[in-house]
């Protein structure tokens, strides 16, 4: 079993899809890790602090700062031993935490007019110190600390913070690329549109046919180019077999003749008919050969052709055959014209095929009607002994022949269906025990 075609539409959606999402992370790693290397250590517990100074700092009856030990403070105590912070409002209120390096207690007078400060690189200390601003319930608290242990990564820290850009982004930027990635690649196929159309009229007895290159993407234009030289050589063996079926069954006239003649001048006997019999079967072979190449080499030009005129042409000249044979023929029509787009000879030889055909196997009893419909239904009826379901799917294959001593080489029906094909119709069939009717829809 072969896999079924993908959809462009999906492949390239969920690729880009995956390559857009794997570019945003990268940046964002990227930008993180950045981030990390020149921000203060002490960005990884910005978070932590401003949620413990929440809880833990208050006003005491005199209006200054006071510090409880809360579970938030006491969690990020035990995670950063040496963790120490000032923190000032704006009014002058201050409570200290921890030990303040040396080198920063001269800043703490001034924290409270400051809203962001990162203090690194000091002659005095090698530890770093930040100051921030949080909101908390007691107003704007400014707040300077340090003394973190790493343990909280600025990394994730600047991930976990950033996340309001980078989501968005993907919510937007997703759904967006499955929108968009269809349009893109409708208009960048657009031109091979021309090229199924056109593969879809090929037709190897159109020689010259090939598919467009132009305004097609240049990456499929090599896959084209060899389509077009594989038709090449197929029209080139096309035309060779054509050439060498009508030249064989032109050549086999001359040596029929003269079989013929030379039996016609035996002395009347069983094997003088006999012979005539198998003289006539190899003559309607090769005109039936003909008939096939002729038709499958023809340019069927359309024009304006009258449907009734050409059925009932085709009943006046075979009557006599009929007639002959034992049978009754009749024609009739549902109206005196039926104008249509065809090739007058294709369908006389199509029709005729139908009539001959029953003539041949109606059984030399009853009737072979034909008929014409005003909605360019042609129907020949026989009143023979039917063909076998098993066969009626075959008979129009080429060289497909119900009775293996019926004259001719099983061409007749595979040359109506090719005629009625080429004039985008159809032809039917319904045999029983009563007859066989072969219906024409045009």
């Amino acid at each position: 079993m072969t896999k079924a075609s993908r959809s462009l539409w999906w492949r390239l959606s969920w690729q880009l899809s995956l390559v857009f999402v794997a570019v945003v992370a990268a940046v964002i790693v990227g930008l993180c890790v950045y981030g990390a290397m020149i921000l203060s250590p002490n960005v990884g517990i910005e978070r932590k602090l401003t949620a413990a100074l929440e809880e833990s700092l208050k006003r005491d009856a005199d209006g200054g700062l006071t510090i409880t030990d809360g579970p938030r403070l006491r969690l990020l105590k035990a995670d950063n031993e040496g963790l120490w912070f000032f923190a000032a409002t704006s009014d002058g209120a201050s409570a200290t935490y921890g030990v303040i390096p040396t080198a920063y207690v001269g800043i703490t007078p001034l924290v409270h007019l400051f809203n962001e400060a990162d203090i690194r690189s000091s002659l005095a200390t090698t530890e770093a110190a930040s100051i921030d601003t949080a909101e908390t319930r007691l107003g704007t608290i400014r707040v300077m600390y340090g003394g973190t242990s790493g343990k909280d990564s600025a990394f994730f820290a600047i991930l976990t913070g950033t996340y309001p850009i980078y989501i968005p982004l993907l919510v937007i930027a997703l759904p967006a690329i499955f929108l968009t990635v269809p349009r893109i690649v409708r208009r960048a196929l657009a031109g091979l549109n021309g090229v199924v159309r056109k593969a879809a009229e090929i037709d190897p007895r159109q020689p010259g046919t090939r598919l467009p290159i132009e305004e097609v993407p240049k990456e499929v234009v090599p896959l084209i180019v060899a389509f077009n030289n594989v038709l090449e050589r197929l029209e080139h063996q096309f035309q060779s077999r054509q050439r060498f079926l009508i030249d064989a069954a032109h050549e086999l006239r001359t040596p029929i003749a003269i079989m013929q003649t030379r039996i016609e001048g035996m002395s009347e006997g069983r094997d003088r008919r006999r012979l005539l019999d198998d003289v006539a079967r190899l003559g309607e072979t090769a005109e039936q050969l003909l008939d096939f190449e002729r038709s499958d080499q023809a340019e069927h030009q359309q024009k304006t052709v009258d449907l009734v005129e050409i059925a009932r042409k085709v009943v006046a000249d075979l009557a006599p055959l009929a007639i002959g044979a034992g049978y009754e023929i009749s024609f009739a029509s549902d109206t005196y014209t039926l104008e249509r787009q065809g090739n007058s000879q294709a369908l006389q030889r199509a029709i005729t095929n139908l009539v001959r055909n029953a003539i041949d196997h109606g059984g030399n009893v009853g009737a072979i009607s034909v008929s014409v419909s005003a909605d360019a239904q042609i129907k020949v009826a026989d009143e023979g002994p039917g063909i076998p379901a098993g066969h009626q799917e075959q008979i129009f294959e080429p060289f497909y022949r119900v009775t293996p001593r019926s004259k001719g080489a099983g061409l007749g029906l595979s040359l109506v269906k090719q005629i009625i094909m080429d004039h985008r119709g159809e032809v039917k069939i319904n045999s029983g025990s009563n007859g066989t009717t072969f219906t024409i829809q045009l």
